[in-house]
């Protein structure tokens, strides 16, 4: 997505509340914000044209009544495997078969995009004996989700160096020009890690396309020669899951991270477990990182594959864990996940304001920690229009004890259960 695309359109000059010509448009109404409004926000071509009180715009086209819950940016998804995902309880080796890859990488996207997240950056592992069928599969699922949500795909070498890594080089270029839209691998498997480094930002610079590596992070001297051979390169790069960092002493590991900010490197944690890729489980050092001024993104990892087999790809989980467990506030917390997240992948941010890019989620709540806490009920919105509802219904016996309870739907027949 080009760079001028970030600049917000300046909003219609309508008077805020006059209806538009097109009849495409969507009106969000009675919308909860994170700063305590309620509004109305009307969506016109995949932008948000208006923000005004709630009742004061007015739409064409169709209306989706938002009262009761929380409007958000949408988050991200900016580390996933969409070539393993859903395969944990697959009996035998799982199948690379592309007609396989296709189905568990569409379905994945899809439960993802239910979460909430209405991008995706998905690593697929190129050669060994699939070459770049497992690519081809997750480029066809992009395909077919076009309209529901963005998916990039990231080409993921085994070796680059020595003669064992010369094919994993002339396949990393192959994927770039099949359409892999970001380079990355796994460099701490490489027998010459520096090296592997050095051949997969030679291929991002031939190409101009972003980097997106795998590494434990524990290795201070190596990080530092990374961020020396990173720094300055466009248009980005991004190193995960980095839990290895953690359990360096916090000296060496502040000292690592001044150097990855300096370099302008993103950190892309995954609070909901580790991948394939990487040895280490648990998140890197997140507050130790952003008080050195390092980029973070937070993703979800592996999805129900041998690496996490409980995996959920729930955005709103990741932020959930780097406020309970990390320290964070809900505010940082969700922003790994939506505009950390975006600007690890390269999109334009998103606000719920005039003129800003129309990636929104709506989850049940009015406030942001309680979403958190409770994040059921969610409606997606993505390039302006509904593309997933997910609804929650707590049911209770009906008893004096529930009486006073917030409802969640109508209540039922005498008799039944109440619905809250």
């Amino acid at each position: 997505m080009s760079a001028d695309s970030k600049q917000p359109r300046q909003p219609s000059d309508d008077g805020g509340g006059a209806a538009t010509e097109d009849a495409n448009s969507l009106l969000l109404s009675n919308a909860r914000l994170t700063d305590g409004r309620t509004v109305d926000v009307r969506l016109v071509r995949g932008r948000i044209e208006a923000v005004g009180t709630a009742g004061s715009l007015s739409t064409l086209g169709a209306r989706v009544d938002l009262a009761g819950h929380l409007l958000l940016p949408a988050p991200a998804e900016p580390h996933a495997h969409a070539d393993t995902a859903l395969s944990a309880d697959t009996p035998g080796p799982v199948s690379y078969a592309p007609e396989e890859v296709q189905r568990r990488a569409t379905e994945a996207a899809l439960l993802q995009l239910g979460h909430g997240a209405t991008a995706l950056r998905a690593h697929v592992r190129i050669g060994d004996v699939h070459a770049l069928g497992p690519l081809e599969a997750v480029l066809q699922a992009r395909r077919s989700l076009r309209g529901l949500a963005d998916l990039t795909a990231v080409a993921v070498p085994r070796l680059l160096t020595g003669a064992a890594g010369a094919d994993g080089l002339a396949m990393l270029r192959d994927a770039v020009k099949m359409g892999a839209g970001v380079v990355g691998g796994c460099p701490d498997l490489d027998p010459d890690p520096a090296g592997y480094v050095e051949a997969v930002l030679e291929v991002a610079a031939e190409h101009g396309v972003p980097v997106d590596l795998h590494t434990d992070g524990d290795d201070p001297a190596r990080l530092a020669r990374f961020a020396a051979m990173a720094g300055g390169l466009r248009p980005g790069v991004a190193i995960g899951p980095c839990a290895g960092l953690a359990r360096l002493p916090e000296d060496v590991a502040g000292r690592t991270a001044d150097r990855l900010a300096a370099a302008g490197v993103t950190v892309i944690c995954l609070p909901q477990g580790g991948c394939a890729g990487t040895e280490w489980r648990g998140t890197a050092p997140v507050r130790l990182l952003r008080s050195a001024g390092v980029r973070l993104a937070a993703g979800g990892g592996s999805l129900r594959d041998t690496a996490n087999p409980v995996g959920r790809g729930d955005p709103l989980e990741a932020a959930f864990l780097l406020a309970s467990l990390e320290g964070l506030s809900p505010e940082e917390a969700y922003g790994a996940v939506s505009a950390g997240a975006r600007e690890a992948m390269g999109l334009p941010e998103v606000r719920v304001e005039a003129g800003f890019p129309a990636e929104l989620v709506a989850v049940r709540g009015e406030r942001l920690a309680g979403v958190l806490s409770l994040a059921y009920s969610r409606i997606v919105v993505h390039r302006g229009r509904v593309v997933a509802r997910t609804s929650a219904v707590r049911e209770y016996c009906d008893s004096a004890a529930a009486l006073d309870l917030p409802r969640q739907a109508a209540r039922p027949d005498p008799g039944g259960p109440a619905a809250r």
